[in-house]
């Protein structure tokens, strides 16, 4: 009998073609905006994935997210490492400083002051130059989109810009920067340029403040819980501590809470949900209505309500598969096609879960409304004329 459900499903094209197109469309539209909310999402904490040595945050308590720098004393990072289980403690700047171009033209960067000895806070991938190059006079490491973007020089009457170079001389703050090597970093919410250098050259560069210390990354000892140090930092010191991941959250959280970022996209991955159910419900039950005499000759045989419902159910988790997997693949392609744009777009194996989830529902849904007017059916419509 279930080959006899596949076989009517397949029977009318136009309408089983019309149930798959539906499902398609409705399970594209679920996990594209959601990869491109995952995406988006992720950018907002970028920066702490990529500095990776230390495994604890330290910072002002009122810090809100990683870009929310409230600087602290040099005084506290000498509390910090008097702390039991703490294996070491290295400062970190992170700061807004104006460039000057040699074009003239000015623009605001983000610059990042790492260790000057063991420059632990350095970029994750060196694309051009070397890490240690940093140990030169007045040496700089740009981001790659910062070099080929807004710190790039435009020719005038020409669209291209040209790339700023390793060996190639700014101005930050009216001190002079060589570029000595180009990075690749996590892209994140803030569009200006990326500038590493270290602690003490970071400081010389950024405007005068009584404090310039940005955030303390700890590494904690091997016999010590990263979250139990975090709160031995917090007691002791009276600042905020916390781990990688609790650092991440608290900025993730952030950007959900005082932005309408989720709620746009939510949204849209509810509109997607809402035309799944409209199409695919409307067709499929306008499909069970059409293959009434059928169900009838089932019920006629000897067919009880339970079988019927599992022949249903049957057709409703073939299209549904089919569809997910045609829209999932669709979905795949747009994230493949935008790689290397500004579009963020992350698809992981928990939306995979949650997109089946939603279009197993969907097609659940409308077998549910088709079932009710199957249930109700008496057999003998299949002798009327």
């Amino acid at each position: 009998m279930l080959r006899f459900a596949i076989k009517i499903l397949m029977g009318d094209k136009a309408k089983y073609l019309g149930i798959l197109l539906g499902l398609t469309f409705s399970a594209f539209i679920i996990t594209q905006q959601a990869s491109v909310f995952v995406g988006l999402m992720a950018r907002t904490f970028g920066f702490i994935n990529d500095t990776g040595q230390n495994n604890i945050w330290v910072m002002d308590r009122k810090v809100q997210f990683a870009d929310d720098v409230k600087p602290l004393s040099s005084n506290e990072l000498f509390r910090v490492r008097g702390i039991e289980g703490v294996e070491w403690a290295i400062p970190l700047f992170k700061g807004m400083i104006r460039a000057r171009l040699e074009n003239g033209n000015f623009q605001n960067s983000v610059v990042i002051g790492i260790d000057d000895a063991t420059f632990i806070g350095r970029p994750p991938v060196m694309l051009e130059g070397n890490i240690d190059a940093l140990r030169n006079t007045d040496a700089i490491i740009v981001s790659k989109e910062g070099a080929e973007g807004l710190l790039a020089t435009k020719i005038p009457g020409q669209k291209e810009k040209i790339p700023l170079r390793v060996g190639e001389t700014i101005e930050l703050n009216d001190n002079r920067a060589v570029v000595v090597g180009i990075c690749e970093i996590s892209r994140t919410f803030r569009t200006q340029p990326v500038i590493y250098t270290t602690f003490r050259r970071a400081i010389r560069y950024s405007p005068f403040e009584r404090k310039n210390l940005a955030f303390i990354l700890v590494k904690s000892a091997p016999d010590i819980k990263p979250k139990e140090l975090c709160d031995r930092i917090s007691r002791i010191t009276g600042l905020a501590a916390y781990t990688r991941r609790q650092f991440a959250a608290l900025t993730l959280n952030y950007f959900l809470r005082r932005t309408g970022i989720a709620l746009n996209f939510g949204v849209a991955i509810l509109l997607g949900f809402v035309i799944g159910i409209a199409i695919a419900g409307q067709t499929f039950y306008n499909f069970s209505l059409d293959n009434l005499r059928y169900f009838g000759t089932f019920k006629a045989m000897g067919a009880d309500d339970e079988l019927l419902t599992k022949m249903v159910v049957l057709q409703s988790f073939i299209v549904g598969t089919l569809g997910w997997g045609l829209g999932l693949g669709a979905a795949a392609l747009f994230g493949f096609v935008t790689i290397g744009t500004q579009l963020s777009f992350r698809l992981p194996w928990q939306l995979l879960i949650g997109s089946y989830a939603a279009l197993m529902l969907i097609c659940f849904f409308s077998a549910w409304v088709s079932l009710r007017k199957i249930r109700k059916l008496e057999p003998a419509i299949v002798f009327k004329t």
